[in-house]
């Protein structure tokens, strides 16, 4: 019996270690809760609910379905729900024993509003306030109107310390910042938007071959773009210069995919990709691959990480990535070095013994993202570590 009653205990435990080792998924979470329908639908058709999955600490404030539907009778555009709903998303973690233990009894926290870059000054933030009676407040910075209903802390819908936080207020959150119009992706200056967010060196480029009419007409259709960073670009900049024209061309456009990918549709899609440079027989492909919460480009050539999110908003996504694309149709792989021939004098002296030499450097440079050894991954490893656990639990009771 008590064993049984033992492994009956243990059993949860590892069904929450395993679950961990998933992540969290916000519309999964929402799913048992019938009266966030609507909240949680409108965080799926903005994709917000991708950028709290990918989050490892996160706050959700959801709101019930009258709420939401006082909020669409507003009219407002996709594109200004998503930044109205972003003030209900807290890059911190604040479960209901945090928020009944604010340190002087109030705090100011940044939202997704703010930590995507799309609300001006302060508006993104949002004062927490531990009031009396067991009440808790939340309210923007930028609220502009006293006459707002305060939003205050209902309950608690699920808690993950320090990792995900799901909790119900009263009243939307709102700002004259987030209700602002918002114009549509495609009404954006691609180049422009690059060169003021970090891949100035390859927006310049875009200019400077000509290039941009080409990534505006299939902006209409859907448009993704993996600008390299400016630092990457600046450092290759040698080798760009000694391709010709076509091939200058070529690799610009292997930069772009001519169609719209989310962050979530990257990480869930992996796979080869074609891209603007593809061209009947010139492939110019690479692999997708997500590794962890990271999402790599794979080219035969050389590996690149998305390191950040310029724009992501359908048809239009700017995605920053740490190196040069490299196609295997314009460079080579860096041969693999030859192992060293065996001394035929144990008394060779240190001196005559040989250097790493420029191909051997450059291998290097180019492979050392490519993780060619791994280890299993985080979730791979807790899983087998639960497995593990529990056969050796079975084994030495039984």
């Amino acid at each position: 019996m008590n064993q049984r009653i033992f492994i009956s205990g243990l059993l949860p435990l590892l069904l929450l270690l395993s679950s961990a080792a998933d992540g969290h998924n916000i519309t999964h979470i929402l799913s048992g809760h019938p009266d966030f329908s609507t909240f949680s639908h409108y965080l799926t058709v903005t994709h917000l609910a991708e950028e709290i999955n990918r989050r490892r600490t996160i706050t959700v404030c959801a709101v019930d379905n009258a709420a939401m539907n006082d909020l669409l009778g507003k009219h407002f555009s996709l594109d200004t729900i998503k930044n109205i709903l972003s003030l209900h998303v807290f890059a911190d973690y604040f479960g209901a024993k945090k928020l009944h233990q604010v340190a002087k009894g109030s705090t100011t926290t940044s939202s997704l509003f703010q930590a995507t870059g799309e609300a001006a000054g302060t508006s993104g933030y949002v004062n927490i306030t531990d009031m009396k009676g067991g009440k808790v407040g939340f309210t923007p910075v930028d609220s502009g109107s006293d006459n707002q209903p305060m939003a205050t802390f209902v309950k608690s819908i699920i808690e993950e310390p320090y990792v995900i936080s799901v909790i119900q207020i009263s009243n939307l959150l709102s700002s004259p910042e987030a209700e602002a119009p918002v114009g549509s992706p495609t009404d954006v200056n691609v180049t422009s938007l690059m060169a003021n967010q970090g891949c100035k060196a390859f927006s310049d480029l875009i200019v400077a071959h000509g290039d941009e009419d080409t990534f505006t007409q299939n902006l209409e259709t859907g448009l993704t773009i993996l600008c390299p960073e400016d630092q990457a670009l600046n450092s290759f900049m040698p080798r760009f210069k000694n391709l010709t024209q076509d091939d200058q061309t070529s690799l610009i456009l292997y930069h772009a995919i001519a169609s719209f990918n989310s962050l979530g549709m990257l990480r869930a899609g992996n796979g080869l990709m074609n891209t603007l440079a593809t061209e009947g027989a010139k492939k110019f492909d690479f692999t997708v691959q997500n590794d962890g919460d990271d999402v790599k480009i794979e080219t035969k050539i050389v590996t690149a990480t998305i390191t950040g999110t310029l724009i992501d908003r359908d048809p239009l996504a700017v995605f920053k990535v740490d190196k040069v694309l490299l196609p295997a149709e314009l460079f080579k792989a860096a041969p693999a070095s030859p192992a060293p021939k065996p001394s035929k004098s144990k008394k060779a002296s240190h001196a005559d013994a040989p250097g790493p030499s420029e191909d051997d450097t450059a291998a290097a440079d180019e492979d050392s993202s490519n993780d060619g050894g791994r280890i299993i991954s985080g979730g791979g490893f807790i899983m087998s570590v639960c497995f593990a656990l529990l056969v050796g639990i079975l084994t030495a009771v039984f």
